[in-house]
């Protein structure tokens, strides 16, 4: 009777084995790679409207005696003498008058309905023109030193000012910039909107790179620091094994008036050209940015599998 269950199970025995090394392998391994999807924040920033300045009305002096008339135009005092020597015509002159200011409504009205019509004329209106943009780079394990920078720069950013935000952008952009040779994949992605849908697009860039987490264990976003207790630093034999094919992730998300066309990145030098430019983002026009990165710990890297199904994106430089 044994005989015979062991022969009708003796099919599935492949199958069941292979099932079994699949939950081994993903069970012995699952503390280090979800460890190393921790991931680190810092930034901040706003989505108010500007103050557009009221500019005052030219006022115009009339030699009639009536002193200064604001709008510009002939004073009605200068005008007095006029209708005498007119023989009193107030019924055409009054009716010229009309049709002066009219036309000069119409001129103004059209002159400030296209203020702001094109991305690159002067920020104006309640409702400008607003880039936003995201730019990542993948680098290789060694550069193991980005991490300590980013930690570093999290800990000591001003994220309560846009001063200290654009601080943050530029000194974020010299660390990338500073580890050229490590430099493995990139991508760019941007997209011109208004004020008042830019908030949207930004989160939606920075909902994408946090969801890569399982965590952020350091954050400082908009002057609130957040912390997690470190674990345990790699010893130098636990750093050893580490393959140099694994990678760190940073990711870069600005939100800026006017216009920022970062390159498609397909080269390195496309690289450095676009984080030569969203470190040059003023503080008068930066609206927000956020800097991620995974992972956050010195000494945690991602796995090539893991940088392929989280960051299908990315291109080979």
């Amino acid at each position: 009777m044994l005989q015979r269950l062991f022969q009708r199970l003796k099919p599935l025995g492949k199958p069941l084995m292979a099932v079994a090394l699949a939950l081994v392998l993903v069970f012995g391994h699952a503390d280090g790679a979800w460890a190393a999807r921790a991931g680190g924040r810092m930034g901040g920033g706003s989505f108010r409207a500007p103050v557009r300045p009221t500019a005052p009305a030219p006022r115009t002096y009339s030699p009639g005696g009536g002193g200064y008339y604001p709008g510009g135009g002939f004073g009605f005092p200068f005008l007095f003498p006029l209708f005498g020597a007119l023989g009193g015509g107030f019924g055409g002159l009054f009716t010229l008058l009309v049709f002066i200011a009219i036309a000069n409504f119409i001129v103004r009205s059209f002159r400030e309905a296209g203020e702001g019509s094109d991305y690159g004329t002067a920020v104006s209106g309640p409702n400008p023109p607003v880039a936003v943009a995201k730019l990542q780079v993948g680098l290789l394990a060694e550069a193991r030193a980005l991490q300590d920078d980013l930690n570093r720069i999290a800990l000591s950013a001003d994220t309560g000012t846009s001063q200290g935000l654009a601080k943050l952008l530029q000194e974020t952009s010299l660390v990338l910039l500073r580890h050229p040779d490590y430099w493995v994949y990139g991508a760019s992605e941007d997209k011109q909107t208004r004020l008042l849908s830019a908030e949207q697009e930004f989160n939606r860039y920075t909902l994408s790179a946090r969801s890569k987490f399982t965590q952020e264990t350091l954050s400082n976003v908009n002057s609130q620091l957040a912390q997690a207790e470190p674990k345990a630093a790699l010893t130098g034999a636990d750093q050893a094994g580490i393959d140099p094919g694994e990678y760190i992730v940073a990711t870069l998300v600005v939100a800026t008036q006017g216009k920022l066309d970062l390159p498609d990145i397909r080269s390195s030098e496309d690289l450095r050209r676009a984080l030569g430019q969203i470190g040059a983002v003023s503080s008068e026009n930066l609206l927000a940015v956020e800097v991620l990165w995974t992972p956050q710990q010195s000494g945690e890297t991602l796995t090539a599998d893991e940088m392929v199904a989280e960051y299908p994106d990315l291109k080979l430089l």
